[in-house]
């Protein structure tokens, strides 16, 4: 739960649905999606604090169940405050796997109400069900539906916000957690905004919030009621306006569908820092292999390979090159990932954290691929794409290159660890 979640007081909406007329956009998020996941496999802790996450000393909150939140656990939190606030919480590792083939089923039912789907992440997305209402009815029988469906083909809960713009939907989701329904009529949307904290704006971090605490602005009501002009001096003209229009409900952005993705990456934190690079270069080919499998699932090829290196002192560098031609062949990722920190100067530096990226980002099959004279019939490629159906099959942890398997049984495997900062 972010800081602009824990301003509001979650929970169902009571009683029947208000006026939905002109409201189109739907915003559904799930309910603590990781653990939700999780419990479908672990029902027998249900009703128990749960929290999705690192469990090493550097780790962090990943997803915690509304039973840990009612101790102050909420995602982003070092895990050792967690365990101190909440010590009965029942601790499981983040399994990505799993919580990606939910996603995508959850996805399906989603298009299947309308084309019209902005994924924000695994677990929420705008809709737009304006063409849908003839075939599906008014967009809160629309948003009851998903919920239901959701529920009897996932066995996990969401919540949905309904409104006639991207702004209050979302707003009206987080509201009604977990497992509700809010609609904010067309005609309610000043009345539902300006109650709520100024933090509850898009745009409005902990600066600005400050910025406009010291002006005496707390609410969305107060802030609306100050001239555009003195907001533009007192926060820059973009930031002022941006505000201003947001305090009185006005969001023209409109749900774009199939929104590319800009890059795919993967990061570890290390329990104690590490200055031996054979430990450095294991931890690159993990990585490189999880990227490399999203980047196949996804169907995206990528033609410049990143690494980000953060220092005991938390001073961060990252490197780049691009290639001659896009890849997804975690091997490929990976030599060049290596390359780039064996030149960055660091192999006997301290590190807290390394990271793999891959950006430039096409549709693989629409990559351009160059053979070479004594490139085998089937190579890595084919053998990429094998481990790809065997992971699907079994998990990803199922198959693996040998580095990693040694690695393992020396005891310091890091599966399924990523709730890390």
């Amino acid at each position: 739960m972010s800081r602009k979640q824990q301003l509001h007081r979650p929970g169902p909406q009571p009683g029947p649905p208000a006026d939905d007329t002109g409201c189109a956009i739907l915003h559904v998020d799930m309910d603590a999606f990781f653990v939700s996941v999780e419990l479908l496999e672990r029902p027998e802790l249900r009703g128990r604090p749960v929290v999705v996450g690192g469990a090493g000393p550097r780790g962090v909150v990943s997803a915690a169940s509304y039973e840990a939140r009612r101790f102050g656990v909420h995602s982003a939190m070092p895990m050792t405050r967690a365990r101190r606030l909440c010590p009965q919480a029942v601790v499981l590792p983040v399994s990505h796997g799993k919580y990606g083939r939910v996603s995508a089923a959850v996805f399906e039912i989603f298009r299947s109400i309308t084309p019209l789907v902005e994924g924000l992440s695994l677990d929420e997305a705008f809709l737009d069900v304006a063409g849908a209402r003839r075939r599906l009815g008014r967009p809160a029988a629309i948003a009851q539906l998903i919920r239901d469906q959701v529920r009897d083909q996932q066995g996990i809960t969401c919540s949905v916000g309904v409104a006639n713009t991207k702004f209050v939907a979302k707003l009206a989701s987080t509201r009604c957690k977990p497992d509700g329904l809010l609609v904010v009529p067309a005609d309610g949307v000043v009345d539902f905004l300006h109650p709520l904290p100024v933090a509850s704006l898009w745009g409005v971090g902990e600066r600005t919030e400050q910025t406009l605490t010291r002006l005496g602005l707390r609410t969305v009501g107060q802030l609306a009621q100050v001239p555009l002009a003195t907001l533009q001096r007192e926060l820059g003209n973009a930031l002022g306006r941006h505000l201003h229009e947001l305090a009185w409900g006005r969001d023209p952005r409109e749900v774009v569908p199939h929104t590319p993705d800009k890059s795919i990456g993967a990061e570890e934190t290390f329990d104690t820092d590490v200055d031996d690079p054979e430990v450095i270069r294991r931890e690159l080919l993990r990585l490189a292999e999880k990227v490399g499998a999203r980047l196949r699932e996804s169907g995206n090829a990528g033609r410049t390979v990143s690494v980000k290196l953060r220092m005991a002192d938390f001073k961060t560098i990252t490197r780049a090159r691009t290639l001659a031609e896009p890849t997804d062949l975690a091997r490929v990722i990976y030599v060049t990932a290596r390359e780039l920190y064996e030149a960055s100067g660091l192999e006997r530096v301290r590190l807290r954290l390394v990271g793999v990226r891959v950006e430039n980002l096409g549709p693989a099959d629409e990559a351009p691929r160059q053979l070479a004279f004594d490139e085998p019939d089937n190579g890595w490629r084919e053998a990429e794409r094998a481990m790809d159906q065997v992971a699907h099959r079994f998990g990803r942890g199922a198959v693996r290159p040998a580095a990693l398997v040694r690695r393992a049984t020396e005891g310091d495997a890091r599966d399924g660890r990523d709730g890390r900062q």
